[in-house]
């Protein structure tokens, strides 16, 4: 933490910047920027500033970094990995003020926007225009688009729509030395150098602030379609996971949940649209998408049909948006309602979908052996499998030795499947220490030199993913 004259010298200048009215160190503020909702874990930083331009941003780094002042970036705290988190102290720059979109292009189908703003608001504002910006994580009625970037965020649609990196075209961003630069170019295809821009997206805020972000949207699809199935065992779910894409089929979105995470839900939401069985272990969501209804229809039925090879029970068509928006409703509401339920601990592993089985199988060993539940739930469609851990006393894992030798054999699990350690929800605070799980010394060695060159004081997110 910072003390002393330094602190108010700090703090003078952030109101030089921004204004008395955008800095904060009363106790409520700190406390709420001390977090985000990664476990149960609070950091409180010795400012907050919330500046309202690029410049602003430009002159608060090139003053912290002359002064060796640790900076922690921040969007609406929705992260799950403790990429928020100010572990050190210093400041933490609020984005929540550059919420603006700028412009939508109707003719280059493309998006310019601010970071701050909530994706689903920019959803929305492209819908509009019959414009579609696919990337739609859980959190996307909170979440801001810049904290998107940071952590290459996926959601539902990735698995045919793909993730942010697929839509992001160019990035204005400050860097920590103040220096402004744009990425790339607001182009489809640029091989003009080394690729900056995806170089930024999935780098924690460790590397610069995006300030400006340029995005591809695609027409809107016309229909879809969404039917629920639910399973008798989560590896029969899981397996015919894989056996829909075999098929041929691409859905638009396939998401598991296990009945534990989906009862939990139902009551938190009071919804019981899709009935508990004790006899089911776990639902499949399956959507399809399209501009032609008849051929939407033909997909869904045989879909249908080839969810009965691994014993699907009666199958739930939603007749209408209503009966559809309650079951995106649920499935989105999952990792909140069961962190609130003592699933406090939640992993993000992603392995190859026809791995899933086995992965859904060793999760339940672990538990079994190490005296923990867990639930899982997440994007099947693309292997992206969400668990959340409850053990008795321990709620968090970050500095927790028992739960880190647990974490370290589900880390090694995944790997040996050919996945990696986090899909959506980046490495962050907590996961750092498994780096080395999934990748060797010379990985390691690159991305520190990266990180040095373009934070050479390292006061940028100082600490997350990796220790220089």
């Amino acid at each position: 933490m910072i003390t002393g004259n330094i602190k108010e010298a700090l703090i003078n200048t952030l109101v030089g910047i921004s204004g008395s009215a955008n800095v904060f160190t009363d106790e409520a503020s700190i406390n709420h920027y001390g977090h985000d909702e990664t476990e149960k874990l609070n950091y409180p930083p010795d400012v907050v500033v919330k500046p309202s331009s690029t410049e602003e941003i430009s002159k608060i780094l090139k003053y912290c970094n002359e002064n060796l002042i640790p900076v922690t970036p921040r969007g609406a705290g929705t992260g799950l990995s403790g990429g928020a988190i100010p572990h050190n102290g210093g400041v933490v720059i609020s984005t929540e003020k550059l919420n603006k979109i700028i412009e939508i292009d109707e003719r280059n189908l493309q998006v310019i926007t601010e970071p701050g703003v909530i994706t689903e608001v920019l959803q929305n504002a492209v819908k509009e225009k019959n414009l579609f910006y696919p990337p739609d994580p859980a959190s996307r009625g909170s979440c801001f688009i810049g904290g998107n970037i940071s952590e290459n965020s996926g959601g539902p649609k990735a698995v045919k729509y793909g993730v942010v990196k697929d839509y992001v075209l160019n990035l204005e961003v400050v860097l920590p030395t103040g220096e402004i630069i744009w990425t790339g170019a607001n182009v489809l295809k640029n091989s003009t150098g080394y690729n900056l821009t995806q170089l930024i997206v999935g780098s924690e805020g460790t590397l610069g602030i995006v300030t400006k972000i340029v995005l591809k949207l695609i027409p809107l699809p016309k229909y879809d379609l969404l039917i629920l199935a639910p399973f008798a065992s989560l590896e029969k779910a899981s397996e015919a996971v894989s056996a829909i894409f075999r098929a041929g089929f691409i859905p638009s979105a396939m998401e598991l949940i296990e009945r534990d995470a989906l009862n939990v839900v139902s009551k938190m939401v009071d919804s019981y649209v899709v009935p508990i069985d004790e006899n089911i272990a776990a639902h499949l969501i399956v959507e399809v998408d399209g501009n032609n209804i008849d051929v939407l229809m033909s997909e869904m039925e045989a879909i249908a049909e080839l969810l009965q090879q691994f014993d699907a029970g009666e199958i739930f068509f939603a007749d209408d948006a209503q009966q559809k928006n309650e079951l995106w409703k649920l499935r989105r509401r999952v990792a909140e309602d069961v962190k609130l339920a003592g699933y406090t601990i939640e992993e993000d592993t992603v392995v190859p979908r026809a791995e899933l089985p086995a992965l859904i199988k060793g999760v339940k060993e672990l538990g079994r052996q190490h005296n923990f539940h867990a639930v899982c739930y997440g994007h099947a469609g693309d292997g992206n499998l969400h668990i959340r851990i409850k053990k008795e006393s321990i709620p968090n894992s970050y500095g927790n030795e028992e739960m880190n030798k647990i974490l370290r054999v589900l880390f090694e699990l995944v790997k040996s499947l050919g996945g990696t350690i986090s899909g959506e929800h980046g490495i962050g605070l907590i996961q750092k220490d498994f780096l080395h799980i999934v990748f060797n010394e010379a990985n390691l060695r690159l991305m520190r030199e990266i990180k040095k060159a373009f934070d050479p004081n390292n006061i940028l997110n100082p600490g997350k993913i990796f220790d220089l």
